[in-house]
């Protein structure tokens, strides 16, 4: 070959090559990302793509009016998705910070996900997650690779789409809401509800076998003879969209809701579902109980706007002609616990989520950790109250909830479960297991199921807490629970036995993270 014809070949590569970069489609504009979900739903994060010859920035869009996210709430409704990306840094890698900074090259796509380890428990982070694949029309198939280990609560997906879509798409629109009024009372939860609800534990992982089943250990266990009556299916049941009608559809994990309504009723229990604020029925599958989560209203409402949102609801709820227990899942946020019965509430959260940790617990159950009110624009924010503080505020019917039970679940020791399940008792507070209760221990069991608040006979509960680290002799001094001078009686409630109290205090070792729980009468 001479070396003109090399020369020609050389240029005729080089504008080839031209052509091949000038002939990728511009990838600028919206795009949303899909990651199946495994029920025929999917979890989608919108982005805004600029491209810039084969980088292509990936921004995270956000609400137009942002209010401060729920705490602790990733993974629901209206968090970025899990498996999907989230706004990071360049480099190709997401993470907090900034944009993702991907590359396209020959019609593919590829990014990654800085991984992230769950709760706050790993002190080395997780290998990044890979986002790669090719441009079919006007979508990208992607293959999902790499990433922290898999969390058993989801499904892992291993694939993904990323398509083109509109702004539109993306805004939610703002719903009107009414004036404010008071709710009619409807007359329900004299008593702190107790049952079980699937978050905690399952997560994406509930479906319509997994209801019938705990349905069936209620009875078995002997829950239901304790007290715990109601069966509460969380977040991911829902479908893609509504129907004909505009009534909400369940997603493949329930092909039949009133069926199993149907089944957990047969069985002498109620059933519970969750929503968000927003149009919703309910009646029709025969619920008892309603979760109604603001987390998904975040994107279009502010704190300001909670109480005439859930105002809207408790007023349908009343509607609907069927009693149905109004549980106001806000993170405590808005002093709710002054306007939650005036919308009809039943029971209202008053901190974050918990988590299956011993420091998670303390600081719901013991520490600050109620939000103070809503944050004025260039104000600090109102200091953080504990649940003593609000205490007064719960009442027959209307009661302070710091989130479900997390007992039996393996992240912390027995003395510290029944200091968590003592502490709740102690405060009135709804009793949702939140445990596989088809396979308890023997401990497990003793713990939800040999105890309740003695209060019937008039006689006092008495806790005494050992929050430190080692174990420590604690005392309580008659006078201060207005018991000095008369003549006592006591019984240890864990240890089912009695206990002789004499002079004017009562000493007794606590273990380390544990709890001395008594049942006090006098005479």
């Amino acid at each position: 070959m001479s070396r003109l014809s090399v020369r020609l070949l050389s240029v005729g590569t080089f504008f080839a090559g031209a052509a091949l970069l000038l002939a990728q489609p511009a990838l600028n504009g919206v795009w949303v990302l899909k990651v199946p979900r495994g029920d025929g739903t999917f979890r989608k994060t919108f982005y805004e793509l600029k491209q810039d010859g084969q980088a292509v920035t990936l921004s995270t869009m956000m609400p137009a009016r942002p209010p401060a996210p729920p705490p602790a709430a990733a993974g629901r409704a209206g968090a970025p998705p899990a498996g999907a990306p989230q706004a990071g840094r360049g480099g190709g890698r997401g993470g907090p910070g900034g944009p993702i900074v991907a590359t396209f090259a020959s019609g593919k796509l590829r990014f990654e996900m800085a991984g992230r380890g769950r709760g706050g428990q790993n002190t080395q982070p997780p290998p990044p997650t890979v986002y790669e694949g090719s441009l079919a029309g006007a979508k990208f198939e992607l293959t999902i690779s790499g990433g922290p280990a898999p969390n058993p609560r989801y499904a892992s997906p291993t694939s993904a789409i990323l398509e083109r879509s509109t702004r539109e798409a993306f805004d939610i629109p703002r719903l009107p809401l009414p004036a404010l009024h008071n709710v009619k009372s409807n007359g329900l939860a004299k008593t702190p509800p107790m049952g079980w609800n699937s978050w905690n534990l399952f997560a994406g992982r509930v479906d319509d076998k997994l209801v019938r089943e705990m349905a069936d250990a209620m009875i078995t266990s002997g829950m239901k003879k304790a007290g715990y009556i109601y069966v509460n299916i969380d977040d991911t049941w829902e479908g893609e969209s509504r129907d004909a009608k505009g009534n909400m559809t369940t997603n493949t994990k329930f092909p039949n809701m009133k069926a199993l309504s149907d089944y957990v009723h047969s069985k002498g229990l109620k059933i519970g579902i969750y929503s968000s604020p927003g149009p919703t029925t309910c009646q029709h599958w025969g619920i008892d109980y309603l979760k109604y989560d603001w987390c998904g209203a975040s994107r279009v409402y502010g704190d300001e706007d909670m109480h005439a949102a859930y105002q809207k609801m408790g007023d349908a709820l009343l509607k609907s002609g069927r009693p149905i227990v109004y549980s106001l899942c806000q993170y405590g946020r808005a002093k709710v616990w002054e306007w939650g019965p005036l919308v009809g509430g039943n029971l209202w959260r008053t901190t974050g989520d918990i988590g299956d940790r011993w420091n998670s617990m303390l600081n719901l159950g013991f520490g600050p950790s109620v939000p103070g009110g809503i944050r004025q624009p260039d104000q600090p924010a109102p200091p953080s109250l504990t649940q003593l503080d609000i205490a007064k505020d719960s009442n027959v019917g209307h009661w302070n909830d710091p989130d479900m039970l997390e007992v039996g679940n393996g992240g912390m020791t027995t003395d510290e479960y029944k200091t968590h399940f003592s502490m709740w008792s102690m405060l009135r507070s709804p009793l949702l297991a939140g445990n596989d209760i088809r396979s308890m221990s023997q401990e497990t069991k003793d713990i939800l199921l040999k105890i309740a608040r003695p209060l019937k006979d008039k006689s006092t509960p008495v806790a005494l807490f050992n929050r430190g680290d080692q174990p420590a002799k604690i005392s309580v001094i008659w006078d201060a629970l207005g018991l000095g001078g008369k003549k006592l009686t006591g019984r240890d409630l864990w240890r089912h036995e009695a206990v002789t109290l004499s002079g004017d205090r009562y000493s007794v070792e606590v273990p380390t993270h544990g709890v001395v729980l008594l049942k006090v009468s006098a005479k």
